[in-house]
């Protein structure tokens, strides 16, 4: 008999694996690629890619993210039990295929443009993934690659929604342009399971019709759709009918058909034709050209239609279901002014929508439903918080990085103890300045929550217009949203809910606006802008609305003490939000990121951690080429 052997060299070769059930979740390939890394079903880290790449809506293979994901995980991919991706190719290329023989012989360029891309990179995905994932040193000896699964995208677009939601039963809805097939979806959601009822299919979609507006008012398709959303209070619902009438057939229970005589995504290399074109008088607007009263009522009626839509099918969907909460997940999920239609006029007790409800949200769903539907893992409820963590969820930077890199480029700054740091940030907003707030991990989702963030005095009429044109470098409507102390929201918003990702539009209370002046009424359009219209005007916009971020000190305590520290100043609950970035630029990541972007623009101040630099305390900025170039306008 043969004694066991003591050689332990295999343990070199196969390391024991990490504690617990560990998923990594990715989506990429269209646009917005991310990575997530669960834990026994907790989401622990997300990051979308441009966040890394500096290259906004980046839709490649999303290797840094999934590096950033690895390494605060503290993990390698031996660790991982599945990767799981958020949707099907194949049933994707059945789709496209499908649509060009529907309407052969029109679309031929589009087909020979798209078949070159799909028969190389897409609809062989798994073995693309494979080779992309074998690139990670990690793996080399460490034994073979985790199981591929994939999901469909509205699938994984619901469980997205549903499984880090406060709800043990929900009602799920997934709007959005289009996934395989799917453009809208009905699911209910119970314990550990989701289940599918209902779909619309392509090409009769919602968010297509958006984007069919965005593209003709001259916005970038899958990029400006908030921008219609941002110019629509200026516009009248002039169009409204003719959308009715000829572009979308809405049934009473808010399922709508597509006119396709008028659009050309189907087949062509645009979102409208001709006949938009002389329904709505003309071609659509050049980008970048002057904005006129026509784009801004076009933008008020897309709005009004959709915004009927998403009230109808709540009703639907609440009378079919009889459940009485709704999670929601999708592009159009991230019409925040629709959700706060559907919030205070819909039947529902309480809606909770994904933070990252577009196409990289898909890397936690596809992870999530892994981990219940597959592997066959029970669910925990954390009413009535959700799993989320704020969706704090990226990289953090301690004050010894940040100062090893501010040391690198020689810059003036001074590191407080939080007592001073807290009132030092809170007078230079109460004297005006506008500062760039690092802190924290980093946001997952397209909106900036308090980690990198561009902060403002919401008191200040000029604000809206300073941070817009001398800050951000964007167009001068675009509005901004106020974070407020939750416990203060009710007496600034028509809102007494949690809204922590900024998902929610909310009038102003009554007694905070003031009346527009007679002369008001023979101004239009953006002349209207600088006409405040309450005492916090730099974030109510022309109707008396704003889109609301609650702070919660469990989620973010930093930000919630800056906001109590200025409160105790001002006497004001409220501060300007909006990312750290500049137009067309991705949400800073890195404090090297944060600082470019503080050198670039008109910042006053710029806080890393506790680390605050002056802007006129800087030496000169230099660069050799115009930055403005850099970014691809969005």
């Amino acid at each position: 008999m043969t004694a066991p052997s003591t050689n332990t060299s295999s343990a070199t070769t196969h390391p024991q694996k990490k504690d617990g059930i560990w998923i990594l979740g990715i989506s990429g390939y269209y646009h917005d690629s991310a990575a997530c890394i669960i834990q026994d079903g907790h989401i622990i880290v997300a990051a979308q890619e441009e966040r890394f790449s500096r290259k906004k809506h980046d839709a490649r293979f999303p290797i840094h993210a999934i590096t950033c994901c690895l390494q605060e995980a503290n993990i390698t991919l031996s660790d991982v039990e599945t990767i799981a991706f958020y949707e099907k190719p194949f049933l994707k290329f059945e789709r496209l295929l499908e649509t060009y023989l529907s309407f052969a012989p029109k679309g031929l360029l589009s087909f020979w443009q798209a078949m070159p891309v799909w028969l190389k990179e897409k609809l062989f995905l798994k073995n693309r993934l494979t080779k992309e994932l074998g690139k990670f040193g990690s793996l080399q000896g460490h034994g073979p690659l985790p199981p591929l699964s994939f999901s469909e995208h509205h699938e994984s677009h619901a469980a997205s929604a549903f499984y880090p939601s406060p709800y043990e039963r929900a009602a799920i809805l997934c709007m959005d342009g289009v996934g395989e097939w799917a453009t809208t979806s009905v699911w209910t959601g119970n314990n550990h399971s989701i289940t599918p009822l209902w779909e619309i299919p392509f090409p009769h979609s919602l968010g297509l019709l958006y984007s069919a507006f965005t593209y003709y008012t001259g916005f970038k398709v899958n990029s400006g759709e908030y921008k219609v959303m941002g110019l629509a209070p200026y516009g009248q619902p002039k169009y409204t009918k003719q959308i009715k009438d000829h572009l979308i057939d809405i049934k009473p229970d808010g399922t709508f058909r597509l006119n396709m005589e008028y659009f050309n995504f189907c087949t062509g290399l645009t979102m409208t034709n001709h006949k938009f074109d002389e329904l709505f008088g003309g071609p659509p607007r050049t980008p970048e050209s002057t904005l006129t009263q026509r784009e801004m009522d076009l933008a008020r009626s897309v709005q009004e239609v959709t915004e009927e839509i998403m009230l109808q099918i709540g009703e639907t969907i609440h009378r079919e279901t009889g459940m009485d909460y709704l999670c929601m997940a999708g592009g159009v999920a991230l019409n925040c002014v629709g959700n706060g239609r559907l919030l205070r006029e819909g039947p529902f007790k309480g809606i909770w929508i994904q933070p990252a409800a577009g196409d990289a949200g898909g890397a936690v769903g596809a992870a999530l439903q892994a981990y219940h539907h597959m592997l066959g893992h029970p669910r925990t409820c954390h009413a009535p918080h959700d799993s989320m963590r704020g969706s704090y969820l990226g990289p953090a930077f301690s004050n010894e990085a940040i100062e090893q890199f501010l040391g690198t480029v020689d810059a003036s700054y001074t590191r407080y103890a939080d007592d001073d740091f807290f009132e030092t940030v809170a007078k230079a907003l109460a004297e005006g300045k506008i500062v760039g707030w690092f802190q924290g991990r980093m946001e997952f989702g397209p909106r900036a929550l308090g980690g990198r963030s561009i902060l403002g005095d919401p008191r200040n009429p000029a604000m809206q217009s300073v941070m817009n044109l001398k800050i951000k470098h964007r167009e001068s409507f675009r509005p901004f949203a106020p974070a407020v102390l939750r416990e203060r929201v009710a007496e600034y918003f028509e809102l007494d809910t949690d809204s922590p990702y900024m998902l929610l539009v909310a009038p102003v209370v009554k007694n905070r606006r003031i009346p527009q002046a007679p002369h008001s009424e023979n101004l239009w359009g953006i002349e209207l802008l600088n006409q405040a219209r309450s005492d916090i005007p730099a974030v109510t916009h022309l109707d008396y609305s704003a889109r609301v971020q609650t702070v919660h000190e469990d989620t973010n305590p930093r930000y919630y003490r800056l906001l109590q520290t200025f409160e105790k100043h001002t006497g004001c609950a409220v501060l300007v939000n909006t990312s750290f970035n500049v137009r067309g630029e991705p949400i800073v990541c890195s404090p090297e990121d944060a600082y470019r972007c503080f050198m670039r623009t008109e910042m006053d101040l710029l806080v890393l951690e506790n680390c605050v630099l002056i802007k006129s305390d800087q030496k000169a900025w230099e660069e050799e080429t115009d930055w403005k170039q850099e970014f691809t306008l969005d």
